[in-house]
Formats: C-alpha cells, sequence, structure tokens
C-alpha cells in the first residue's frame, strides 16, 4: 500500500469514527473541497463549517471503500457506498423524518505534500431524493 493510499485510508477511517479533528489534521491549511452540491470551498475553517452542517442534518458512514492513486501519488479516487440517515430537514430538500439511505458516492483527491489538499465529492442526488422521499 503506497502512502496515498493509506493517507485516504486514514482520513475515510477517521469519516467513520466521527473524528473531525482526525480527519482535519490530514488535509493542507488551504485545502479545497468542492461538494457535489453547492459552491467550493477553501480552507481547513471553511471545511470544518461544512462538516459541522453535515454532521447536524446527517449520520453517515461508509463501506466497500476502493481507493486508486495515480503513479505519482499525487491524484487519487475513492469509490464507496455511503450508509446513511437523514436527520434534519436541508433547505431545499425534502422533510427529514430519520430516512436511511444506502448511496453509490466517490471523491477525487489531490495530495500535497502527504496531505489531502483537495476532495471533490460525488454521488447521485436525485437517487438520494427518490430514497429520503418514498
Amino acid at each position: 500500500m503506497t502512502d496515498a493510499e493509506r493517507l485516504i485510508r486514514a482520513y475515510y477511517a477517521a469519516f467513520d469514527a466521527g473524528d473531525r479533528a482526525a480527519m482535519l489534521a490530514l488535509l493542507t491549511d488551504d485545502v479545497i473541497h468542492d461538494p457535489n452540491q453547492g459552491t467550493r470551498r477553501s480552507g481547513k475553517p471553511a471545511f470544518s463549517a461544512f462538516l459541522a452542517g453535515m454532521d447536524a442534518a446527517y449520520a453517515e458512514r461508509i463501506t466497500d471503500l476502493v481507493v486508486m492513486v495515480d503513479a505519482t501519488g499525487t491524484r487519487a479516487a475513492a469509490e464507496f457506498t455511503v450508509l446513511g440517515q437523514y436527520l434534519r430537514t436541508e433547505e431545499g430538500l425534502p422533510e427529514a423524518r430519520g430516512q436511511r439511505y444506502t448511496l453509490p458516492a466517490g471523491a477525487f483527491l489531490t495530495i500535497r505534500d502527504g496531505k489531502i489538499a483537495r476532495v471533490a465529492t460525488q454521488y447521485n442526488l436525485p437517487e438520494w431524493i427518490r430514497q429520503v422521499s418514498a
């Protein structure tokens, strides 16, 4: 296993453990976050605020993690399944009633100086809406 793969696996292990401090420690100070829906965020404070909002509205963990790293160790992709529960209604989305969902997702990551410098997450929002609206 490469250092880049270990880094990404540690990031998602921290996510699953709910250890946001450990997640943030694996990011560069100027990390770029490109969410599936929404505006690009830059820097750890913005990413931390995003995580706090997500934690208030969703309880999630991932399974079936597959990590792919390029030959330079600076670009990677992760594919996984999100097992979640919708806890608090988000503006513009269906009403939250504790609905559970299972959603395939992925992320593209850039690695610099042994830390994650960019995270771009992708998932099928219409499928998520279908599941929580059922």
